[in-house]
Order: structure tokens, then sequence, then C-alpha cells
């Protein structure tokens, strides 16, 4: 059964806070109910878990997450996951394209797009069921999203209050220096001067 979903969400803090809680994949695993990321093999391959209640019955995911792409100037991220219940034998896979735009000021916009694939037992659930749960979920998902935005804002307004302001700039000073020889020469030639203005007839 294939589930996709197109979703946005407004967030009060720039779109640089907004990014850098996209692209910790930690993080942003903990503000979904029942994900965490258990092991970080290397910077875009990690390990995770996720258990959800649907309807009478729970299963527990356990797979991989893959950063397929990440762009930082573009400030989007395209990530996949695979994963699978051993106790009901179903499967799930992950496709997901978020994005952060800057929406003026200290406010951007999270969207994503995601493509679920459910197999197994779970499936069976049906559609209605998996959306009414996936539609819960994601409010409590975008809830601790922008809790954590927020933190995220906070602490980097704290650290540019305390990084030390930048250098001023300024023009070098020219360094002047005293020619002696230059000096007596003036000197000399000035006296000579005198002289010949004072053989001058009148």
């Amino acid at each position: 059964m294939k589930i996709e979903l197109e979703k946005s969400l407004a967030l009060p803090v720039s779109a640089g806070a907004g990014w850098k809680l996209v692209e910790n994949i930690e993080t942003m695993a903990s503000c979904m109910p029942g994900a965490k990321i258990t092991e970080r093999i290397d910077a875009t391959h990690y390990k995770g878990a996720i258990t959800v209640k649907l309807g009478p019955a729970t299963v527990s995911f356990k797979g991989e997450l893959e950063v397929l792409a990440q762009d930082e100037t573009a400030r989007s991220i395209h990530i996949i996951g695979k994963g699978s219940d051993t106790g009901s034998g179903s499967g799930a896979s992950l496709d997901l394209h978020a994005v952060v735009k800057d929406t003026g000021g200290d406010t951007c916009e999270l969207s994503g797009v995601s493509v679920v694939n459910v197999t197994g037992k779970v499936a069976a659930f049906g559609s209605r069921l998996m959306n009414a749960a996936t539609d819960q979920l994601l409010k409590i998902f975008f809830a601790n999203v922008l809790i954590k935005a927020q933190e995220v804002q906070a602490a980097l307004a704290r650290a540019a209050a305390d990084a030390p302001p930048p250098p001023v700039m300024t023009a070098a000073p020219v360094e002047q220096k005293f020619n002696a020889a230059a000096f007596i020469w003036a000197l000399i030639r000035d006296w000579f001067a005198g002289l010949r203005g004072h053989g001058k007839p009148s």
C-alpha cells in the first residue's frame, strides 16, 4: 500500500535556524513520536527504529536511513529509508524530499513531500486507518518541530551574542621616515640661492 503525503509548516524562525534543525537527522527523528536514531554509521547513513500504534495493534519497525542528497544553499534534503517489523512480518519504505524556504525576516516554511510504501500485515489495516494514524503522528511531529526550531533559533542568538565583534578594518598608516641627507642638501641649496640673490644689482 502506498501513502503519499505533501505537507508544509510555517515556522517563526529564520531560514538558517530552520535548516540547522532539518539537517540534524537525530533531532528531526526525535520529533516523530516513537521514533529514534539508534546508530550513526557515517555522515549519510543511520540506523533507527519507530513504534506506531495502528488501531488494536502496535508495530515496531527497525531499519536504515540514507541521506541521498543535501544542498545547504537550496536548504533541501532527500532521504530514503526502509525497515521491517519482525513481529508482524511487515515492511515499510520511505522516500522524503524536504526544503526550507525563506519567507522573510525571522520566518520560514518547512515543506515536505514523502512516499511511504507498506507491505505485509500492516497494509491489511487499510488506507483509512493508516491515513488517520499518519495525520495524528504528523500533528505531534509538527508541534515538536516548532519547539525544536525555536530552541535552535535561541541557541544561534546566544552564540552570536557571545561572539567577539569583528575587527574594524582601517587603512594602514603610511610610514614617514626622516631623510637627513635630503634635509641638509635643501639647506645648502637655499643658502647658495640666498647668496646669488644678494649679489644681483638692485
